[in-house]
């Protein structure tokens, strides 16, 4: 975790970036967020630059099966999280490759990057059947890289924690 100004360890603030914030992001947010995948070291968050008007109803009955809580998610642009009073974030993630392709805003301290190329479940057509496919599938693969990501900076957390050091 984050060492605060007083000392304290503050959990990791993470962004998850694509450009509608309807789906993708916003999973990933869900499921950072839930303690069973997070474990509590993680602050989640999530934005687009062209954000949807609303978070996409297949996004949410995904999670729902899953039983991740869904009531405060919305789609909201990444200029809100890239105000002076917005959290600053450790680590910030493309979700989509569109939006690994645009310009970003300057995200203050230094955070850490990366982009995750993840197909997008909303441009999926056909049956219902196959478009819950899709956003199970989105869901499998944004476990695998949150699971690896929480374990990988887990791991660092421990490593800091024995020889003494801590990040910032």
């Amino acid at each position: 975790m984050s060492v605060s100004q007083s000392g304290n360890r503050r959990p990791f603030n993470v962004l998850f970036l694509c450009t509608g914030n309807s789906a993708r992001s916003i999973i990933a947010e869900a499921m950072l967020n839930d303690p069973s995948i997070g474990r509590g070291h993680f602050r989640a968050f999530s934005a687009g630059s062209h954000p949807r008007e609303t978070v996409h109803p297949l996004a949410i009955d995904v999670l729902a099966q899953q039983q991740i809580s869904t009531p405060d998610l919305r789609s909201k642009s990444w200029d809100e999280l890239a105000a002076p009073n917005a959290p600053e974030m450790d680590f910030i993630f493309t979700v989509c490759d569109s939006a690994a392709r645009e310009a970003c805003p300057i995200w203050p301290g230094r955070p850490v990057t990366a982009h995750w190329s993840v197909p997008d479940p909303a441009a999926v057509t056909g049956s219902d059947a196959a478009r819950q496919t899709a956003f199970l599938d989105a869901f499998l693969m944004l476990r695998r890289h949150l699971e690896t990501f929480v374990d990988d900076t887990a791991s660092g957390i421990a490593g800091s924690s024995r020889s003494g050091t801590t990040s910032s």
